[in-house]
């Protein structure tokens, strides 16, 4: 939690976690879990730490002082904890700004292609500030907050009924994201961005200048990341039953854009997976299929403005919410693909040069 070391803050999680031994507690560890289980017994747990008769026996048991000095300590703990919880929920709302965003170039029958279930629908934005209001209201402010490193910012409840400022910051974190894993990829990439939200801002014939340097962004970072034959050998691998991925052309089996764009969010990686209730294992997971038919959706979209357009402000907006959702959709297709790592022995064969 300190804001003044410059080490990312997972290697300072990993470093605190280094500093103990938990060999010498393990089984206490499995017993307590193993208690836990029972709702019942958890319940009547909680209640009696918060009961009277409990309180006084441990203020007898370690004398006033000591029982002070644990009081005071233990609020501060849990001060550093609630600081921590709360900026780790808000570090997903960029995530989920850029889902919503990704889903708002899908019309509701495209939705329900990838998923049958309710799950795309979910409010994400919206339900993370309403865990941060509760986080605020029931632990934060009953907290020593002052004893930790929080910020004006960090004690500053967000409320659902007042997201749009918090959005629009989130958006702007999304473009900036996206712009640098974008660099990361190729530093050209990132001007083809700009090249479009100027040729909005500044060119007569604007809308169809940024549609065609969007659709050149879409196909470059496609293309330069998997050839179409490493496309193919992928889907083979991992999705040869799969519909939509391949077609014919002059006796040549192709890719379809949704086969290069599920390869790209993958990076290449198996796509094998254990099932649950929302997903029998089988194709391609809801999150990535999801965000590679945002991708091909939003190019779609983006064809009706390469040819010709009027020039009107709704034109402008409809181009704008293209834009956003794709930032939002390449930020979360980077992200999964960049957590992934390099593409997996069993998914493209020896020799590929990606």
């Amino acid at each position: 939690m300190d804001d003044t070391n410059s080490q990312p803050w997972q290697d300072r999680l990993v470093a605190l976690f280094e500093e103990f031994d938990l060999t010498d507690i393990q089984a206490g560890l499995d017993f307590t879990i193993s208690q836990m289980q029972d709702h019942d017994r958890l319940l009547a747990w909680f209640n009696s730490l918060k009961g009277t008769n409990y309180q006084l026996f441990a203020l007898r048991l370690l004398g006033a002082a000591e029982y002070r000095r644990l009081i005071e300590a233990f609020k501060a703990d849990s001060a550093i904890v609630a600081l921590a919880l709360r900026r780790g929920i808000r570090a997903l709302m960029p995530f989920a700004v850029a889902w919503s965003d990704a889903l708002g170039n899908m019309t509701e029958q495209q939705r329900k292609t990838v998923s049958k279930t309710d799950l795309l629908g979910l409010e994400l934005a919206r339900g993370i500030a309403t865990i941060d209001e509760k986080i605020g209201e029931k632990i934060i402010s009953i907290l020593p907050m002052q004893l930790t490193v929080a910020t004006g910012d960090d004690l500053s409840d967000w409320r659902p009924d007042k997201l749009s400022e918090v959005i629009i910051s989130a958006r702007r974190r999304v473009a900036e994201s996206s712009a640098k894993r974008l660099e990361r990829e190729n530093s050209q990439l990132v001007r083809k961005i700009k090249g479009a939200k100027d040729a909005l801002m500044h060119s007569e014939d604007g809308i169809s200048q940024a549609a065609n340097s969007l659709i050149e962004l879409i196909d470059r970072i496609m293309r330069e990341t998997f050839s179409k034959t490493e496309v193919l050998a992928w889907v083979k691998a991992n999705l040869p039953s799969e519909p939509e991925l391949t077609h014919d052309r002059a006796g040549i089996t192709l890719p379809t854009k949704r086969a290069e764009a599920l390869c790209f969010v993958y990076r290449g990686g198996p796509v094998a997976r254990e099932a649950n209730e929302h997903d029998d294992g089988r194709g391609p997971s809801l999150i990535h299929d999801t965000l590679a038919r945002a991708i091909v959706i939003t190019r779609t979209s983006l064809q009706k403005f390469k040819h010709g357009d009027d020039g009107t402000q709704e034109e402008k907006d409809q181009l704008l919410a293209l834009l956003t959702g794709l930032e939002g959709a390449l930020l979360l297709g980077l992200s999964l693909s960049h957590a992934s790592g390099p593409a997996m022995p069993n998914s493209l064969p020896a020799g590929s040069d990606t």
